[in-house]
């Protein structure tokens, strides 16, 4: 797919809105909806790359109450012909049909491959990629599980929300790390290398990592994590020939 001239891909991940406070996520809400009206003119497509929501379940009549300005701005923005892909993450696999409905995005549960000006990327969450961390991987299959789902749907929405928010926030403290560990101890990294073993990829898209990285895998090929808006204000963007990595207001 060409890109025309003078339009952007944007990627943005681990905005984690609802944590840890009513008052802190309206604040950073306010900055992610500023932040789309900032890219709006120029957006070609916009890749919301997993952990929008720190916590969402759709319940069959319910939802989690809030992000309503946020909500609205996507509406618009889907509403104006600028294509929005949502991924699910770690805080919010639990994505069924709602947004789709109502908003109008595309939803991706796993990793995608894309192609744009004869740039290949590879974009996922980046949960359980990788090596190691096989209690989440196995932690990951059975909240996958539909029976599991359909178990959880029985839990009335306020303690079924709050017990989820409760270990939304100890995911949140084992996944920040807030240096790069080393190439031998990123497991992206180690994913990315595996990949590059397959086929040839330009860009590899992460979240999940919560710390902006841009690693150079070879001379063709990056591994870019997109880092996260609770304490920063990271993303990526594409304009048809580099990649770089931004915080907005700076």
């Amino acid at each position: 797919m060409n890109i025309p001239k003078g339009k952007k891909i944007y990627f943005a991940s681990d905005f984690h809105l609802g944590a840890p406070s009513y008052e802190e996520s309206l604040e950073r809400e306010l900055k992610i909806v500023s932040w789309l009206s900032s890219i709006q003119e120029d957006a070609h497509e916009i890749y919301l790359v997993g952990d929008i929501f720190d916590f969402w379940f759709e319940y069959k009549h319910a939802i989690p109450k809030g992000y309503t300005r946020f909500l609205g701005k996507i509406a618009e923005l889907v509403d104006s012909g600028i294509p929005v892909r949502f991924f699910t993450g770690n805080h919010d696999m639990w994505m069924f049909d709602y947004l789709k409905k109502e908003l109008g995005v595309t939803i991706f549960k796993d990793k995608i491959i894309r192609d744009y000006n004869g740039k290949k990327f590879l974009i996922a969450h980046g949960d359980g990629l990788g090596p190691g961390d096989h209690g989440y991987k196995f932690l990951k299959k059975v909240l996958r599980n539909k029976f599991c789902q359909w178990c959880f749907a029985r839990l009335h929405p306020n303690f079924g929300i709050g017990l989820a928010n409760f270990f939304s926030k100890k995911s949140r403290k084992h996944t920040a790390k807030d240096h790069f560990l080393g190439e031998d101890k990123e497991w992206l990294v180690t994913y990315c290398k595996k990949k590059l073993t397959e086929d040839d990829y330009n860009y590899f898209i992460f979240g999940h990592r919560h710390y902006p990285i841009d690693f150079k895998l070879n001379e063709n090929s990056h591994y870019i994590n997109l880092g996260e808006w609770i304490n920063a204000k990271t993303y990526a963007v594409f304009d048809g020939e580099d990649l770089g990595l931004l915080e907005f207001g700076k």
